[in-house]
């Protein structure tokens, strides 16, 4: 059942412009498949759709989507995400306070944990600050001038 529910979601995102769940799982359940807003999430996942201004698409190259890239699938650095999102830093004793716009902090605090840069201990993030809590405070000082010299560079 599942691989034939698969097929019906390619055939119909390759064949018409699908704008959301909703409309997807109207055209499903026309197909007979009845399924579950948790049901259609997991099947968009595993079938790498992505979703563009005109609707879902299929990430292979087949039907309307485009051809996925393997640069698309990496993790942008740190430098790359502080250099969207970051405003500011400072340091306070053994950690740093990164200041980014909204709904920033937790971008750059996964990026900095994906990078696992020396002398930091962990991040925590809130909706535009990080907190960055290094090792002690030497680390502090190498970690606030490395971000400096991000947001500014």
């Amino acid at each position: 059942m599942k691989a034939e529910r698969h097929n019906a979601i390619r055939e119909l995102v390759s064949s018409a412009a699908i704008q959301n769940q909703d409309d997807l799982r109207r055209k499903l359940r026309r197909r007979g498949f009845a399924v579950t807003q948790a049901t259609l999430s997991r099947d968009l996942h595993e079938l790498h759709l992505l979703k563009g201004p005109s609707g879902y698409m299929l990430s292979n190259g087949n039907g309307n989507g485009p051809v996925r890239n393997e640069d698309e699938d990496r993790q942008p650095s740190a430098a790359q995400v502080l250099n969207t999102f970051g405003l500011r830093s400072q340091r306070a004793l053994n950690q740093v306070v990164i200041t980014t716009v909204m709904g920033g902090a937790q971008p750059v605090a996964a990026s900095l944990d994906y990078e696992q840069w020396p002398g930091v201990v962990g991040t925590i993030a809130g909706d535009d600050t990080v907190l960055v809590i290094c090792a002690d405070i030497r680390q502090a000082n190498a970690i606030q001038t490395r971000m400096l010299e991000l947001l500014e560079g």
